[in-house]
């Protein structure tokens, strides 16, 4: 074993930073067997350094995270302060200075990960991001690596913690968006300000992420079609159960037909009780891999928190460390494919519509004559008279597989028939 310790510096150290540090310092001799190597914790760079950090030496703590990046010396970076900048500008100083990179930074990777792969091959080092996706679920390495022999036609899955738990909720205890909302906050699922989440942005930046990887093929956040789960009701749950689905929020991306394009989007969708991912629960993540050679590959587990993401941090750490005693490299960026992302209105869907109408007869051939002209054939209708003093009928549509272009159009058009009153709700279905 070498004796001389391979040193690694610590950007960030709140909830995963500071696991990070615990588990080094608390494995520091298993990790020495794994690697062949001692590691040594060499700086941890902090917004705010009067704080005691319980396992930290005082003296290796610093605010002038430029400073323990430039330094020379430092092998690996583990960078896990989040955010674009300084972020991005504090890891390409690391690779330049010749040091590895370990990072969790969704948002910079889905942002301007090319950036980031162009200056880790400049400089003959590893970018490793396994934790950026999906925590302690081993997605990224198998992607990258175990089926890189493999064509990936599509990639399906639940990729958020927070909204799963709140759509797991509504389904399980009939609660409002608000309430479900409320215990996660609570029960700490979800942050202060839960907009990332709740509104798609966190399972987009992860869509574009795993795209771009099994694609062969730059994808970025702008090219993922987003939405979030605010807009669903205790209604659209129950309208799901009836037709024995369950709703979740999907990040999505596949191969186009003639693999001459992709597509990535993210938003909720009804998908069968008998799909795997239907079961699902609470703050837990799972994503299928379709491949040519393969078949269906499921990952499932903690997609988020301190422990499940240290775990995947400390695995890249162990890669890009034994690459610096090998003097070799791990995979690098593979794009070559360069194939373009469609726009969501390409993309073939179903939908789950739900209308208000008036309860008189012709409603039902007035509506079908609008999907007609729009090309979208219908699977199945309901039409019930509201029950009680309230006037009027409700109609529910599930349509074929359509581009969703014409699914939008035919809304448009429902909406301007006088005898809609509303749109009660819209829902893509997905897993048949």
């Amino acid at each position: 074993m070498r004796t001389r310790p391979l040193k690694v510096a610590l950007l960030g150290c709140g909830v995963v930073g500071s696991e990070v540090a615990r588990i080094m310092t608390t494995h520091s001799e298993d990790l020495a067997a794994r690697i062949g190597a001692p590691v040594e914790l060499a700086g941890v760079a902090v917004r705010r350094a009067g704080r005691v950090r319980e396992g930290i030496a005082p003296e290796l703590v610093t605010t002038d995270a430029d400073a323990l990046v430039s330094r020379g010396d430092i092998d690996v970076v583990v960078e896990v302060i989040g955010g674009v900048e300084p972020a991005r500008t504090l890891i390409t100083t690391a690779f330049e200075h010749g040091a590895s990179v370990v990072t969790a930074n969704k948002a910079l990777l889905a942002e301007d990960g090319s950036t980031l792969h162009e200056a880790a091959e400049k400089h003959g080092a590893d970018l490793y991001y396994e934790a950026a996706v999906a925590a302690a679920i081993p997605l990224v390495r198998p992607l990258r690596e175990s089926l890189a022999g493999d064509t990936v036609n599509r990639v399906l899955g639940i990729v958020n913690g927070t909204t799963n738990f709140i759509l797991d909720r509504m389904d399980s205890t009939g609660a409002g968006y608000s309430e479900a909302l409320d215990e996660a906050t609570a029960l700490g699922y979800a942050e202060a300000d839960p907009t990332a989440d709740v509104e798609g942005f966190d399972a987009a930046a992860k869509a574009a992420i795993l795209a771009g990887i099994a694609f062969h093929s730059r994808v970025r956040l702008d090219d993922v079609h987003r939405e979030g789960i605010t807009e669903v009701t205790a209604a659209d749950i129950a309208s799901a159960r009836r037709m024995g689905c369950t709703v979740k929020l999907l990040a999505i991306c596949e191969r186009a037909a003639d693999g001459r394009s992709v597509t990535a989007r993210v938003h909720p969708a009804m998908i069968p009780l008998t799909h795997p991912l239907a079961s699902v629960r609470e703050a837990y993540n799972a994503v299928f891999v379709e491949a040519e050679a393969a078949g269906r590959l499921m990952f499932y587990g903690p997609g988020a928190g301190g422990s499940p993401t240290a775990s995947a941090v400390l695995g890249d750490l162990v890669a890009a460390c034994r690459n610096k005693i090998s003097g070799s490299r791990g995979p690098g960026e593979s794009a070559y494919a360069q194939l373009p992302v469609s726009p969501m209105g390409e993309v073939v869907t179903r939908y789950h519509i739900s209308l208000d109408v008036a309860d008189k007869p012709g409603v039902l051939a007035q509506c079908a004559t609008v999907f007609a002209e729009h090309g979208v054939s219908i699977d199945t209708v309901r039409q019930q008279g509201k029950d009680g003093s309230e006037k009027g009928a409700s109609l529910v549509v599930v349509t074929h597989r359509a581009p969703d272009a014409a699914l939008s159009a035919t809304v448009e058009a429902l909406r301007s028939l006088d005898t809609v009153r509303g749109v009660a709700s819209i829902m893509r279905v997905e897993g048949e």
